[in-house]
């Protein structure tokens, strides 16, 4: 018998969809609400079949043999992806009915898949992760005013050609509405973030839920955070944690300088800088850490699984973003930074407009993200366990009440009931969930 639940189709392409927390979630909470998923991506290290963490979500992946460094070997590895994309739904519309396809950017070139899917009459939903013109300003240094410019027609045209778009946080609805002309009503906001059960509450900061918190009654045991080795051992370390991609533009060479400054003002016993995760930058780093003669006091993990990134910030005593300022970085929402106030983890940050949206007071904030900044604020908050305690609860409350993934799951699955369970009349309608009066988007 024909498997009759709506089936969506998920396209990312920047990394495989193994190792995209956001991609998974959504799987998992389509396959919650009665829809069938399937995700086309790049090959990853293994040959997988089925997305691990779902229930039956299809991978469908692709090789992916050009890695770009410069304009041309982008241009030709966002090429081959839209083509490998493009024969991957193609084929798959062959074997099984395709009902909406949800694409992910970077790059911004599915727009053409949207055209199809709308030529079809079916959904195209455009999810927002990143901001292509910007990023390409930050990593350029000297933009070419054609590739800026070309970019930003693609990012337009992925507004535009979309269904319903889908983005990460406030900033990133009010640039597809004020630069892509989207109407309101027309973009979602679902933000980056763990569930509720993916943190380990035995190990979490004792929380009591608020007035309408999805937690009540799980509150947990208090915890010392922080705590590196054996309490017993007479060897504790307290771990300073930066969790997240490792490429030049996430800055992470502050966070090892000022490991080198912060040796300076506390010596080496009782702290260490851990840095959890992969990039460009990961061997320079490695060798800057080594030229410093801070090797000792600076960790680098490699790539980390869920449960492993749980059980690291869950050790922590703080946790650092270490994020330049810059136009690009006031609209992002870190996803590190929401992995860190999950947990309860105090977290050292430039003063970012959508950090502090996220945030709040559970960060401290220094002006220009300078390793000598980095450094004092660090050697401060190690100094002041009360005030750790006290961020802590402030970070994981936001979390439990407002952050986390079981919140914006609703706005999500809400999305897709409205444009593959239609009205009557042949509409449907996609709600921002503000409040806003749905408007009526023809498919």
């Amino acid at each position: 018998m024909a498997d009759r639940r709506p089936h969506v189709v998920i396209v990312v392409v920047n990394l495989p969809a193994e190792r995209d927390r956001r991609v998974i979630r959504e799987c998992q909470a389509l396959e919650a609400a009665g829809y069938r998923a399937s995700v086309i991506c790049p090959r990853g290290p293994r040959p997988l079949t089925v997305l691990p963490g779902t229930a039956a979500t299809t991978i469908l992946s692709f090789p992916q043999p050009l890695a770009g460094k410069g304009v041309l070997s982008f241009a030709a590895e966002f090429a081959w992806a839209l083509i490998a994309v493009t024969v991957r739904l193609l084929g798959l519309m062959l074997r099984t009915r395709v009902d909406a396809v949800q694409a992910c950017n970077p790059p911004d070139v599915f727009w053409v898949v949207g055209l199809l899917m709308r030529a079809l009459g079916r959904p195209f939903v455009f999810d927002h992760h990143d901001l292509s013109p910007e990023l390409y300003e930050c990593k350029a240094g000297q933009p070419r005013t054609s590739v800026l410019w070309m970019l930003r027609l693609f990012e337009r045209l992925s507004w535009r050609c979309a269904t319903a778009v889908v983005a990460t946080n406030e900033s990133f609805r009010e640039l597809a509405m004020n630069r892509g002309g989207c109407h309101p009503d027309k973009v979602v906001v679902v933000r980056n973030g763990p569930a509720l059960a993916e943190v380990h509450r035995d190990r979490a900061i004792r929380v009591e839920p608020t007035a309408g918190s999805t937690d009540r009654g799980t509150a947990v045991e208090a915890r010392n955070p922080g705590s590196g080795n054996d309490p017993g051992s007479g060897n504790v370390r307290q771990k300073v944690v930066y969790v997240g991609v490792i490429n030049p533009q996430d800055n992470v060479e502050a966070a090892v300088l000022a490991a080198e400054r912060l040796v300076g003002l506390r010596g080496t016993d009782d702290w260490e800088l851990v840095v959890a995760g992969d990039g460009e930058s990961v061997s320079e780093l490695r060798r800057l850490a080594i030229q410093r003669g801070i090797e000792d006091v600076v960790r680098f993990t490699g790539w980390l699984e869920a449960d492993e990134v749980d059980e690291l910030l869950c050790s922590a005593a703080i946790a650092i973003q270490p994020d330049l300022p810059s136009r690009m970085a006031e609209m992002y929402t870190m996803a590190k930074t929401v992995e860190y106030v999950a947990r309860g983890v105090p977290v050292v940050a430039v003063d970012l407009l959508e950090t502090r949206r996220t945030a709040d007071s559970a960060a401290s904030y220094v002006l220009t993200g300078s390793p000598d900044e980095f450094a004092k604020a660090i050697d401060q908050l190690l100094g002041d366990e009360q005030a750790r305690a006290a961020m802590s609860v402030t970070g994981r409350q936001r979390f439990i009440d407002e952050l986390a993934w079981d919140h914006q799951v609703k706005s999500y699955i809400r999305l897709w009931d409205r444009l593959l369970r239609p009205s009557p009349n042949g509409y449907n309608q996609v709600s921002s969930g503000n409040g806003a009066d749905a408007a009526r988007l023809p498919i």
